[in-house]
């Protein structure tokens, strides 16, 4: 069974700094590209930050560039993102995504529940 848990969020100041972890669990994590996404009330949900099954490459929203990190550990089987100089528009649910493309077309595409980042004075 295919599980992915993020943990770390919270609430936070402005300024403050947060590190997001997500788990995985029930398929081989190193190949799969892991990215961070997330939702504000009334928002869409929009890309934050990825990397590539080895981690070598990575990408980010313009929004977070120069305060966002995404980092993997493939030997724990986790992601991570650590959040600085965090605004209150950076509050949102982040949840972390798992995606491999496969052979004709077929892709596998995993969620996690998501973890909830307000940043608030």
């Amino acid at each position: 069974q295919v599980q992915l848990v993020e943990s770390g969020g919270g609430l936070v100041q402005p300024g403050g700094s947060l590190r997001l972890s997500c788990a995985g669990s029930g398929f081989i994590f190193n190949d799969y590209a892991m990215s961070w996404y997330r939702q504000a009330q009334g928002k869409e949900r929009e890309l934050v930050a990825s990397s590539a099954s080895t981690g070598r490459h990575t990408n980010y929203a313009d929004s977070v560039k120069g305060r966002f990190a995404v980092s993997r550990d493939n030997a724990k089987n986790t992601v991570y993102l650590q959040m600085h100089s965090l605004e209150p528009e950076d509050t949102a649910v982040y949840n972390c995504r798992a995606f491999r493309s496969r052979n004709f077309g077929r892709v596998d595409d995993y969620w996690g529940q998501g973890t909830q980042v307000t940043v608030s004075s």
